[in-house]
This record gives structure tokens, sequence and C-alpha cells, in this order.
């Protein structure tokens, strides 16, 4: 059986150390990019940002970053702290459009970097993991915790950046929910990449994506390092027993808005 092409499994890292590319062009979709890379101590990754801003996230090691455009370039010094995304929040630099960043890796490190459409009129700028805002979502076996990194309260054109932990046994991005319909104030248009890690990461996720007429309706088992693109559709994550799940979620669209629709089948959950 061919493999989906919703579920992209990292590569061997190029020359650069990018291990995952996803583009509006190749995931055939508009807004949002996303990369992850796998560096070695002493790495340099150098980019111009042109027609997109970029989130970036530490997701483990430490790394010297600069951001900015010309003589608003900034050396924002040796950020990250934990040793991999399970172990708190994450440093991060909001890099905007028409400028470049530059990474080099202090350490051996994984950084991630989300992308959506922007017009460069926000500074380049660090968001602690103190900045980080945290919440627990859900009761009982479908409780997990939240990490907004770059929600909707904070400066940004179009990019909503935020990580999850799912305990494992329980049930995220559920009851099953969906954002595909530029109808605000109901529901709003967004593209999603879920980047997935688990601990031990032997382990695996189970992620189902699904529309109402079931012409999308695909269950992934997503391992260690894998990438679900979410182009339309509810899409549910199942952590199971003895395994935690992390998810890096980056979402963008013509408005820079979550208002999601519940699956009516299983709306009632919510009231329960």
């Amino acid at each position: 059986m061919p493999q989906s092409s919703l579920l992209l499994h990292p590569k061997k890292p190029d020359k650069n150390g990018r291990i995952h590319n996803v583009t509006p062009r190749n995931a055939g979709w508009t807004y949002v990019g996303f990369e992850v890379y796998d560096l070695k101590k002493g790495m340099v990754v150098e980019k111009p940002t042109g027609k997109q801003e970029v989130c970036l996230v530490i997701l483990s090691g430490k790394a010297r970053i600069g951001a900015g455009k010309d003589k608003a370039f900034q050396d924002f010094g040796v950020l990250g702290e934990r040793k991999s995304v399970f172990d708190g929040a994450p440093w991060s630099v909001y890099v905007p459009a028409k400028s470049a960043y530059k990474i080099t890796a202090t350490t051996a490190c994984q950084i991630a970097v989300c992308a959506a459409p922007g017009t460069g009129k926000l500074p380049a700028r660090v968001i602690s993991p103190s900045e980080v805002g945290q919440q627990t979502r859900g009761k009982g076996s479908n409780t997990r915790y939240v990490r907004n990194i770059l929600p909707e309260t904070e400066p940004a054109e179009s990019l909503l950046v935020v990580e999850v932990i799912t305990p494992g046994g329980n049930w995220s991005s559920y009851p099953p929910h969906k954002h595909d319909r530029d109808m605000l104030p109901v529901e709003s248009y967004l593209e999603e990449t879920y980047y997935h890690r688990l601990n031990p990461p032997s382990g695996f996720a189970l992620q189902r994506v699904y529309t109402d007429d079931r012409s999308l309706d695909e269950t992934l088992a997503a391992g260690d390092g894998d990438v679900v693109l979410v182009p339309k559709g509810y899409h549910p994550v199942g952590a199971p027993h003895g395994y935690d799940l992390y998810y890096l979620n980056v979402m963008a669209g013509p408005t820079r808005i979550w208002k999601f629709w519940n699956d009516p089948a299983h709306e009632w959950l919510m009231k329960a």
C-alpha cells in the first residue's frame, strides 16, 4: 500500500542539516511552511525570509541566533536550555518577512522553522520560556498540556504556533474539530502541520484526518519525528498507553484567528 501524502517521515539530513521541508507548493496549499534542522555543533544555517514571517523554535540543544534586516539585524545570543521537547517550554525567535536569520549551533541541536506570509512590518524578537502561555486543556483521558508560543494574542501577521504534550493513554485535538472554512465568526480557514515526537521514541501516535463527506478519511500511524499535514477536515490524535506525545502545531490562513468547528457527531462530549 502506498504511503499517505499526509504523512511525512524525516529524511537524512542534507548538507545544511535539514530533515523536513514542507512548503506551500509541495503541500498543495497556500500559507504554511515548516522545516526541521538537525544540527551538529558548529553548523550554521543562514537564510533570508523573503515574503514569509518565521518563528524559530528551539526543539532541543542550544544555538546562537541573530535576526533582522540590515542595520536592524540583532544578535540575540545563545538561546535554548531543554534537552528534549518534553523538558519544559522552548526558546523561540520571531523573524519578520523581508529580513534574514542566522543560526549557529553551539551544541548539537534541533530547530523548527515555522513560516507563513508576512509583509515585514513587525520587528524581530525573542520569545522566552517565561513568555510562553501554558494551560491544561480537557479532563480525564482527554487531558493535555498546551504551550502557546505564538497565539493570536501575541504580535505576528499570519503565524499561529503552539506545542502540546499529551500523556500516554490520552487523546488530543479531541473532540474532533476542524477549521477549513473561511466562515467567521463561527469558523476560520487554517492550514496546519503536526510535528510529532514520542517519549520513549519507539512509540507511535494515531491521527485521523477526515471530512464530513469522507472524501478525505485517513488514519495515520505517526512515529517519532514524523509530520502530518492537515489541509482540511477533523484531525484528532491519540497517544497509546506508555508513550507520551509531543506535537508542534503551525497554523496559518487568510485571517489570523483560530475558530474551530466540532464534529456534530461528537459535540455532545463538550457538555458531558
